[in-house]
């Protein structure tokens, strides 16, 4: 557990969202996982020692920071943005966290049997809504929400039983059927799911 960033997380995320530059702050309430949204999805998907936890898009590692600090779990998050991830490694590495990894990376270029546990925060709805887009350095089509969408459920649908997988305002086709909902939280916006078979 790191205590130095612990106090952040018992805070507010306005609080939180302060060690970020200004620009990346202001896309704070849209883009960036609330810290209590982060502590129960976290919380789920490290059940023990040594998961290794999948954020797919990432952002700024908001999330993967608050399950770094609070699990014994190790977090990854995958970010296409490279400004995004030189931010999120500076800002780990200046909280001392050792369990977080950060790559800048299209998704359909990670290996899912690496990990354990997923998170997804509506990670390619800007694909179908770039007037909400983070910014304009990536290219974004309708096409590739369907692309990334199914591309990641045929990964997960593939992985073995036990496998666990936290959803916010989510898509559901993108979670295989082999996947059973075990817990709702935050009015239905975050489901938790394990893999069945």
């Amino acid at each position: 557990m790191n205590l130095e960033l612990l106090p952040l997380i018992d805070s507010t995320d306005d609080d939180f969202d302060a060690i970020y530059p200004d620009h990346i702050r202001l896309l704070a309430r849209k883009h960036w996982t609330p810290i209590s949204v982060a502590k129960a999805a976290a919380q789920f998907l490290v059940s023990r020692r040594g998961i290794k936890v999948l954020d797919i898009g990432s952002g700024v590692g908001k999330f993967c920071m608050v399950g770094a600090t609070l699990t014994h779990g190790h977090f990854t998050g995958v970010e296409q943005r490279s400004e995004l991830v030189e931010l999120s490694r500076t800002l780990s590495a200046s909280y001392g966290l050792t369990n977080t990894t950060y790559i800048n990376a299209n998704i359909i270029s990670i290996d899912f049997r690496d990990f354990n546990g997923f998170y997804l925060y509506n990670s390619f709805f800007e694909n179908i809504e770039p007037r909400n887009s983070i910014d304009q350095t990536i290219a974004l089509s309708a096409g590739f929400y369907t692309t990334y969408g199914a591309h990641t459920s045929n990964k997960l649908s593939s992985l073995p039983s036990g496998v666990r997988l936290a959803t916010y305002f989510t898509d559901e086709w993108i979670v295989p059927t082999n996947f059973e909902l075990v817990d709702t939280l935050f009015k239905g916006n975050l489901k938790l799911w394990e893999k069945m078979y």
